[in-house]
């Protein structure tokens, strides 16, 4: 039983350390410096809203079951290994796919997903049309 406990404890520290979106990086130019970081990260959440209300992160279901399968295979896999040692690889494999693949469902739901490149290039241009300089995510 304590082991289970340990298990889940690390299942929900992995789900709660991904949890930031990533968002544009501005190069601190003319416009950037003259209205400021707060209004600059307000704009921000312009563009980001209008990219999401165009559609431009499209694919987003098949992206989380992808993330959640992959996460899932990976936590089967080490699963079977540390349930093989203590011998119980059945059970340590479908340990191990739960937890990873709740983790990888939850990091979707959270928003640490990556960006689509459209949705980056349509926010990167709107920014830009409104005197930003983007130089990259983070």
């Amino acid at each position: 039983m304590k082991t289970r406990a340990i298990a889940a404890a690390l299942v929900a520290l992995a789900a709660l350390a991904g949890c930031a979106a990533k968002r544009p990086v501005l190069y601190p130019n003319q416009t950037l410096q003259s209205v400021g970081a707060q209004a600059a990260q307000e704009d921000i959440d312009a563009c980001l809203r209008l990219a999401h209300d165009y559609g431009t992160g499209g694919g987003q279901a098949g992206r989380a079951a992808g993330q959640t399968a992959t996460h899932a295979a990976t936590g089967a896999a080490a699963g079977a290994v540390t349930g093989a040692i203590l011998g119980a690889p059945g059970t340590g494999a479908a340990v191990g796919a739960a937890g990873a693949g709740t983790v990888g469902l939850m990091r979707w739901l959270f928003g640490s997903r990556e960006p689509d490149e459209i949705e980056k290039r349509f926010v990167d241009h709107c920014l830009r049309d409104k005197g930003y300089e983007p130089i990259g995510w983070r």
